[in-house]
């Protein structure tokens, strides 16, 4: 049995200075030093002494990075994709599509349940568009915008094993009330994203997310809440928020953490292709991008997702607002394990998933650890 000891924990629920956790695949027992009692089988891992220990992150939007795309559709690359991201302190990856043609996003969909099968670090499919609104499109290709469909969610729906946990659409599009019932019976949550919808509109949705919370919607404004102001408005509404100070500015982080809380943001990356490799010409679902000082954009100049890792989100939190360790947690893995019924993920206490992170005092990721299996961090 592998076990750390003297290192300060942090559970999702508080945390303990001077700890211990044993572990396999799965969290065997968690305590105080004052209570560890060796075991002849103990294996201690000693990189984590006196460092910090908190849970994986769950990243429920994240397209890809190191030059692999969801969007590909091979499994191979996915796969590798999948375990690269894990190296920036990932356990938990909704694989996140884009609006395509169908054919490309059903052949994603094929392949995400195809390697699902066999990374359990796939834990849900996150379906951005196509059912979104052209006014605020962002990086999405305008060509294959449409209307929400039901009955097209229904076949993606089966295509995909039944795996879409996450639909970003715009509600003030036609036919809402059936598009939103099928994904409430079926345990997929309902995001606003991409919308110019009203305050008006969006009292008559359903929808208790908001994607990429300030990004690619309609903004707040004295005479009109929009998406942004009914997101701030409505205390059960979950924002997402990409922390890397360029797709929302310090002060607008600080804005949200201050009205709606820890418990009610996620951070997620929304990183793309040309994630962890630096400067240069990449693409996006067809479009030339390029990254420059940290930001990838398309050649209108509109960010196109980003290059944001997520070990980085969790520290810029904390720099950004005045969030702590406890709040970043939080909104890296414990909202998002709630809000998607994952029941092994977002805690560190006895029977959860061995999902965990390992961070020095300066908050440098050192290393992370998949259902027990140690993944290094690469640079």
């Amino acid at each position: 049995m592998k076990i750390i000891k003297d290192v300060t924990l942090y559970t999702g629920n508080g945390h303990i200075e001077d700890a211990f956790m044993r572990f396999d695949k799965t969290i065997q027992q968690v305590g105080y030093m004052a209570d560890y009692q060796p075991k002849p089988d103990d294996v201690v891992i000693t990189e984590a002494s006196h460092k910090i220990i908190v849970p994986g992150f769950i990243d429920v939007h994240k397209h890809g990075g190191y030059g692999f795309d969801t969007m590909d559709g091979d499994p191979e690359k996915l796969n590798q994709m999948v375990n690269r991201m894990v190296t920036e302190g990932i356990t938990t990856l909704f694989p996140t599509t884009m609006t395509q043609t169908k054919e490309n996003i059903e052949q994603a969909l094929r392949v995400i349940d195809e390697v699902a099968a066999y990374n359990p670090v796939i834990q849900g499919i996150h379906l951005e568009g196509p059912f979104i609104n052209k006014v605020f499109m962002g990086a999405q290709p305008e060509a294959y915008i449409i209307d929400p469909d039901v009955d097209l969610l229904e076949r993606w729906y089966a295509l995909s094993g039944q795996r879409i946990r996450l639909v970003t659409y715009a509600p003030e599009n036609g036919g809402i009330p059936e598009f939103e019932q099928f994904m409430l019976d079926h345990h997929i949550v309902p995001s606003i994203g991409h919308s110019n919808a009203t305050r008006a509109q969006l009292l008559a949705s359903r929808a208790h997310h908001v994607t990429h919370l300030y990004n690619a919607q309609s903004p707040m404004h004295h005479r009109e809440p929009g998406v942004t102001g009914h997101a701030m408005l409505e205390s059960e509404i979950t924002g997402e928020l990409i922390a890397d100070g360029y797709h929302v500015v310090p002060d607008m982080l600080q804005l949200a953490y201050n009205i709606k809380g820890a418990k009610h943001l996620e951070l997620v990356t929304d990183s793309m292709r040309a994630e962890g490799l630096g400067d240069g010409q990449s693409e996006l679902g067809g479009q030339k991008v390029i990254v420059k000082d940290k930001q990838a954009r398309l050649e209108n100049g509109h960010l196109a997702g980003s290059v944001l890792a997520f070990d980085d989100a969790f520290v810029n939190i904390q720099k950004f607002t005045t969030a702590d360790i406890e709040d970043a947690v939080q909104m890296s893995a414990v909202n998002q394990a709630r809000e998607f019924n994952l029941t092994q993920k977002g805690e560190l206490s006895a029977g959860k998933d061995a999902d965990f992170n390992i961070f020095d005092n300066q908050l440098n990721l050192q290393a992370t650890y998949s259902y027990g299996r140690r993944f290094a961090r690469e640079v």
